[in-house]
């Protein structure tokens, strides 16, 4: 594709949650932003308390500006920057600082983070991932025997740490993208963190069935009471140490962050782990660079699709999995408002297919090059229509990876293993720009190292713990010194491909099906006519190259026998997706926040 970042228009069940009530009396009373910054004066809000659980979202309506976020703090904050003239990157900084006060298990600023941003001109993207340290190697997750360590034995400690990439990411596009003074984007969690916050049902849940972060005395000390039980739902906790981090890096800019007093406790967090110590030193943390990649744009349909390029998987997948069913028997998507089994047989299917692709394939583009000479060869229509043919009545149970343009493959397959964690953003302000940003610390609470009030990431997990397979063949994804871990983030812009026109911003956390739910809400508004929110609350589903995975208690047994039937082996789980997505629509725009999370949507 020529210049895929330029997108110029072309000529020729239950009650729901009072945060819900807050949020939507906000936006009635809310007036029109104005067009030119203004001083931005942070006003906490109320803090009630949100119920738990699944609980049903009704959407929200806006003219000129929305900002959707997984916390309602965080939705708030971003809310006021954008209220008081600032740009989306404005609002995206704010929220992602009150996300590390609030949200603590998902992202923060000891994590890393992909920035799809469009400007009204073009789409960037800008690459805040964690890099391994400079002494790590690909025997980074090996036992002494040579096998591979335990998820959770390589995960909690100092060795899972990559160097964090969310600050320096947020300077550069803030840098670019900024109208607000980058310190006043910090007064929001600055506030919230000297003077409390309330501990949400989400966070507290979590606290309660976590099983390693009481072995970090400072998180122990911060995250529970003295009897070793969790923070109450309700209650206010303050993070003083978080608080004058904030301060610092708001004053100094990230420097205060990656030199300094900050960045030699991080180190000595890491490399004075008692049991499961990192190599990272402080000249890895001064020499890290966000880097700007060209995104990834394919056509599908009437649109446009923007999304992240390696190491990312996201897009890729997306782009793929979209592009295989155009290939398949057409066949009614919903049946009494739910997937059909019809439907669920061939987008799993196509699943396996693109599944097995990014095992083989995708990793750092720095070290990995693509197959073919480029990643869009991974997206060809020929090439899609071949791995379409591929696809029968009986479910195929697991691919195997394809050759695009007939080219040796250089690597082995990467075995599958876990992915968590992570947090999205959407974010169109009146400007006429947006941002669209998944950001992680990868497993809920990451490490479980706390540095100053922060957790640290556990990154490096996203490498293939194995550096090689069976008969000895590399990798793609294995650790090397300097190199980001692939990643499955997924944000997306979507864009009406005749006009240029934006029409949505979407993304979600999830780990590895990160990828299913993106898709999911991209088939559902731009395909099945649901808007945002009904497309988000919609069951999740999907395959990672093995059994079909499908939301628990969200399907008829009906659909499960009929999936049965066609050799498909069924696994129903808990896929906690938090969806957060905004689409235009011809009064303003709409968004929509997983009913699975505590995340609301706020605009004028």
């Amino acid at each position: 594709m020529s210049d895929t970042s330029r997108l110029a228009p072309r000529r020729t069940r239950r009650t729901p949650s009072p945060w819900i009530a807050a949020a939507a009396l906000a936006a009635l009373l809310a007036a029109c932003a104005s067009t030119a910054p203004r001083d931005f004066a942070y006003k906490a809000p109320e803090q009630p308390e949100a119920t738990t659980g699944y609980v049903d979202k009704p959407g929200w309506s806006a003219r000129s500006f929305a900002v959707a976020a997984a916390n309602p703090l965080a939705t708030d904050a971003g809310y006021q920057v954008l209220k008081a003239g600032g740009s989306a990157v404005d609002a995206a900084v704010a929220v992602q600082m009150v996300l590390t006060l609030v949200e603590p298990q998902s992202s923060g600023i000891g994590g890393g983070a992909f920035l799809l941003h469009w400007d009204g001109r073009r789409v960037q993207a800008y690459d805040g991932r964690e890099t391994a340290p400079a002494a790590a190697d690909e025997k980074l997750f090996l036992k002494p025997d040579g096998t591979p360590m335990a998820f959770y034995d390589a995960v909690v400690g100092g060795r899972s740490v990559g160097v964090p990439g969310t600050l320096r990411m947020l300077e550069s596009a803030h840098r670019e993208h900024g109208r607000l003074p980058w310190a006043k984007l910090f007064e929001p969690a600055i506030q919230l963190a000297e003077g409390g916050f309330k501990v949400s049902p989400r966070l507290y849940g979590l606290l309660r069935n976590e099983q390693h972060l009481r072995k970090d005395e400072a998180a122990a000390r911060y995250f529970y009471k003295p009897d070793g039980d969790p923070r109450d739902v309700g209650m206010v906790v303050r993070n003083p140490a978080l608080a004058e981090v904030f301060r610092q890096i708001a004053t100094q800019g990230a420097d205060a962050f990656y030199r300094g007093p900050i960045a030699r406790d991080i180190v000595a967090k890491v490399r004075n782990h008692p049991t499961n110590p990192g190599t990272m030193t402080e000249e890895d943390l001064a020499r890290y660079q966000a880097k700007k990649r060209e995104p990834m744009c394919s056509d599908w349909k009437q649109y446009r699709l923007c999304g992240f390029p390696p190491p990312s998987s996201g897009h890729i997948a997306i782009a793929q999995m979209l592009g295989i069913l155009q290939h398949t028997p057409p066949v009614a998507p919903l049946k009494d408002g739910l997937p059909s089994a019809d439907f669920l047989h061939y987008y799993t299917e196509a699943a396996r297919l693109a599944f097995a692709d990014r095992a083989q394939y995708v990793a750092d583009p720095d070290f990995v090059a693509p197959p073919a000479g480029s990643w869009y060869s991974l997206l060809d229509p020929a090439y899609l229509r071949q791995r379409a043919s591929l696809i029968g009545a009986q479910s195929m149970k697991q691919a195997q990876p394809g050759r695009p343009g007939m080219a040796p493959a250089a690597h082995a397959p990467q075995a599958e293993q876990p992915e968590y964690g992570t947090s999205h953003i959407s974010i169109v302000d009146a400007h006429g720009q947006a941002v669209a940003m998944t950001t992680t610390i990868e497993d809920q609470f990451g490490s479980r190292q706390m540095v100053r009030g922060f957790l640290l990431n556990n990154e490096l997990t996203d490498f293939s713990l194995a550096p090689a397979d069976a008969q000895g063949r590399p990798i793609a994804n294995r650790v090397q010194a300097g190199k980001r871990p692939r990643s499955s983030m997924s944000p997306t812009l979507v864009f009406d491909k005749a006009s240029g026109r934006l029409v949505m911003s979407a993304g979600s956390p999830g780990g590895a099906l990160i990828i299913h739910y993106t898709a999911k809400t991209l088939l559902g508004t731009l395909e099945w006519g649901l808007n945002a929110q009904q497309a988000i609350s919609l069951p999740n589903f999907g395959s990672t190259n093995g059994p079909t995975l499908l939301e628990n208690k969200r399907f008829p047994a009906e659909t499960l026998e009929a999936l049965k039937a066609r050799g498909h082996e069924i696994r129903e789980m808990d896929m906690t997706s938090g969806l957060q997505a905004i689409q235009r629509t011809p009064t303003g725009w709409f968004g929509g926040a997983d009913p699975r999370r505590e995340g609301i949507v706020m605009g004028d």
